[in-house]
Formats: structure tokens, sequence, C-alpha cells
């Protein structure tokens, strides 16, 4: 027998109007799938894309990423009650993700992240955490005593990437546009900020003897990037606050200094064959936060009734780290 649950469905692309608040059928259990029982789920920037309509893809319940505990699994991957993180694996984009009270994801795509941690403190680990961890240490390779620059390090992303990066005993240079930011980057333990510019390259002391840049402005500022590395640096380009823009007229010949690289990494592979969930060490990354070696507590908690303010402040460039949707 179907039964319903509250869901925010996207009725239309454009504003927070959009969000609608309504009854749909809970999802049924499938072999080799996940129904869960959310208790949590992280607000992203791909939500207010696929709200207004900017994304490729997305579905009627939106939502990339959420905790909670398992409802039903046929195929016996993970155990009735279990807590676990799912992410990606088209929650969101292709298939109904995390804004509502169930969602159903491939097994691939969970993870499990048993915690005695609250449910809004383990809602702000999962896609932020996992990206900034694949992103330093897959395709960066970062080391201790190595310098990156985080470009974009206010963002919940960068914030999570300069905690992971400091923790590992890298020299973080982190930049934000806001001079007001500022304060809030040293006391993750930086090295130093600077403010972000498209010529940044020019502006940084280090410039040509980088070791690795981890770009999230994205597009607009990826080619200075490179710019600011040593022979063998790595830029890896994972987020896009500077906006969707591609690249205009980029010729590697012309743009790129020999024997640097250029990697990219998007958090919609995970779960699929090479990148795999299992990879992420969530759970060590989860016991970090529990015993205080990794802060990474939400800048902001909502309920489930507040989701529309969730995305006005994200929106309005509000939000100060990751903000947390906590279900009763």
């Amino acid at each position: 027998m179907t039964t319903s649950m509250r869901a925010i469905v996207l009725d239309g692309f454009g504003g927070l109007e959009h969000l609608v608040y309504t009854e749909i059928d809970k999802p049924e259990p499938k072999a080799g799938e996940v129904v869960i029982k959310i208790k949590g789920f992280g607000i992203n920037h791909a939500e207010m894309h696929m709200r207004r309509g900017e994304w490729a893809e997305a579905a009627k319940v939106s939502g990339i990423e959420c905790v909670g505990i398992v409802d039903s699994c046929p195929g016996g991957e993970f155990p009735e009650g279990a807590k676990v993180a799912a992410l990606m694996g088209g929650l969101g984009r292709t298939i109904n993700g995390s804004y509502a009270e169930y969602t159903r994801g491939r097994a691939e795509n969970v993870a499990l992240i048993e915690s005695g941690l609250p449910w809004s403190h383990l809602a702000a680990l999962p896609e932020t955490y996992a990206t900034a961890w694949t992103c330093l240490f897959r395709n960066i390779g970062l080391q201790s005593g190595q310098t990156l620059v985080i470009r974009g390090a206010t963002s919940s992303f960068g914030q999570a990437a300069v905690k992971l990066a400091v923790n590992a005993g890298a020299r973080v240079i982190a930049t934000t546009r806001s001079t007001e930011r500022f304060p809030l980057l040293e006391d993750l333990g930086v090295a130093r900020v600077e403010r972000e510019v498209p010529d940044l390259s020019a502006h940084i002391a280090e410039s040509g003897g980088i070791d690795a840049v981890l770009d999230l402005v994205g597009n607009s500022t990826i080619l200075d990037s490179l710019d600011m590395l040593r022979r063998g640096g790595t830029a890896c380009l994972a987020g896009w606050l500077g906006g969707l823009d591609p690249i205009a007229d980029f010729n590697p010949l012309l743009r790129m200094a020999s024997g640097v690289y250029l990697t990219f990494f998007g958090s919609f592979v995970f779960g699929s064959p090479g990148f795999p969930l299992s990879d992420v060490p969530l759970q060590d990354i989860a016991r970090q936060v529990e015993h205080g070696e990794l802060q990474a507590a939400p800048t902001r908690v909502f309920s489930f009734d507040d989701v529309r303010e969730a995305h006005r402040v994200m929106e309005a460039g509000e939000a100060g780290g990751k903000m947390v949707v906590v279900l009763d």
C-alpha cells in the first residue's frame, strides 16, 4: 500500500515561490536502492541553479544530499535503522531528491555515517566534505607542507576545504572578495588571506611557485590560477561562484604553461564506476568532528517549513558557510 509524505516540489522555474509544499507518494523500495527516512539535508548552490532553470537537469523534488535512517533496503546492502548519508546519484536531478520526508537512492550513493553527532551536524558533512576531500586528496594529491591557494574560500565548500587542508598540514592561502570575511578565514588557520581579484596571479607573492590551487570561483579565474603554479603544480576546478559562463576561446597552446596540470571534479560522479562513495572517509570525518579534531558545525539550521527562507539567504550571499535543514 502506497503512503504519502510531505515534500517540496518545483512547480516551475524561477523565484522562491516555485518551491511548493505538498503531499506526494512515499518512494517504494526497489532492489539495489535504499529508502531513507530523512533527518536532515544540506542546502546547496546547485539547488538554487536547478530552481532557476539554469541546470541541465532538475527533478520535481530538489535536494542532492541528505542524512537519515534506512527505512528499507531490499538488497540488504544496509541494515534497516542504520544511520546513513546519501548524495548525488541523480538525487534532485534525475530522481526525486531530499526536500522530502523520504527519498530513495542507489545503494552505491549511500554510506554509513554512524555517529553520536546531532543530525544538524551530520547534515553539514556529506556533499561538501566528500567533494572537498576528493578534490584535495584525489585530484590534487595534497601533501603536508605544500602551499595551496583556495579561491572562494568563504563558501561552505571553501571552508570545508580550508579545514581539511589545514588539518593535513598544508600551508593555505585563502581568497575572498570581502575584506570583512578575512577574520573568518584567519580563524580557520590559514597562513594568510588575499582579496579575490581576477588577476590574482599578478598580486600573490608566491606566484609561479604555488603547489596547488583549488578554484571555486570557476571559469572566470581558472586560467589565472594556472599562471601561479610551479612546474608540476595542479589547479583543480570545482566550483562556479563567479557564474556558469564558459571560458571563451581557450587555447591551451597559447594559454597554459608547460608542465602544469589542470584537473576538474564534479560531485555528480559520486557512486559511478571509478568514483565510489566508499572512497571518501565520511565515517572518519564524522569521527573527527565528534572528537573536536575538525570543526564542521553548520552556520544556519532551518526547519523543513523554512526552506524558502534558506534559499533566500543563499541567494543573497548571507549564508556564511554551510546551511542545513533538520526535519522533526
